[in-house]
């Protein structure tokens, strides 16, 4: 019983989710586009997303599905201008760390660019991950110079605790193209949950605790040599070492 009862509170909270990327999508951010100066939007756009998905986070606690522990909580909310990238257990990763890091963006599958519910969100704020190369260095290094954070699962897919998939070197292009500094965090849950080819009704039975942890920030300039390819290389081992050691 105790199951069906958590079941039916994450749809809930899904159908709640949806909902509210509609009137973000098709409400606020046209009001947005209309009263806000063109220079102005994405601040409010971003503004906007963080404080929606962390009441959605808040709800999802309250309703004891999940708890979220997070170590140095003040250490994510100081983060400005850093590539953060983090391990993956689960599919509402990135609205937990949204909801917690201010001025943050991600990459967003290109598919979602067609997705009904939330493609209005991507386009207005996000990074299309469809983008070809040069114009993606540019965009990242718009959004880093102007104080965001980029918010990068550089293993490419949802993991659990025990799994240490591949780093790719995202992240490090990234952070090279526009000298800026790494911030690994390591998130993890007692239970797996909206795991890849799981059902989204899987809740336990009990509250589902996530960990996140703030790692030691990764200075891209120790690692700097002649060689750009191992340059790259050299950062990337160093985000897995941090993720996974």
């Amino acid at each position: 019983m105790i199951k069906l009862i958590r079941s039916a509170l994450v749809l809930f909270c899904f159908a709640f989710f949806g909902i509210g990327a509609l009137i973000i999508s098709f409400v606020i951010f046209p009001f947005i586009k209309l009263f806000v100066p063109k220079k102005n939007q994405k601040n409010c756009f971003a503004f906007v997303i963080r404080k929606s998905w962390r009441f959605f986070i808040r709800m999802i606690e309250s309703l004891k599905i999940i708890k979220v522990n997070i170590k140095d909580e003040q250490k994510l909310k100081s983060t400005k201008n850093k590539i953060i990238v983090a391990t993956h257990p689960s599919f509402i990763d990135i609205v937990i760390l949204i909801g917690l890091i201010p001025k943050s963006v991600c990459f967003a599958k290109k598919e979602l660019m067609n997705n009904f519910w939330m493609k209005n969100i991507i386009k207005n704020i996000y990074i299309s991950s469809g983008l070809e190369f040069e114009e993606m260095k540019n965009i990242t290094k718009e959004y880093l110079d102007n104080g965001y954070n980029i918010i990068i699962f550089p293993m490419g897919k949802r993991h659990k605790k025990d799994e240490y998939p591949k780093i790719r070197r995202g992240a490090a292009v990234v952070a090279l193209n526009a000298n800026k500094n790494i911030v690994p965090i390591r998130m993890y849950t007692d239970y797996d949950f909206l795991q890849i080819g799981q059902s989204i009704c899987d809740a336990g039975d009990k509250i589902i605790n996530y960990y996140i942890e703030p790692m030691e920030e990764i200075n891209i300039q120790d690692y700097v040599t002649p060689d750009e390819i191992e340059t790259k290389k050299n950062i990337t081992t160093s985000v897995a070492n941090a993720l996974y050691s």
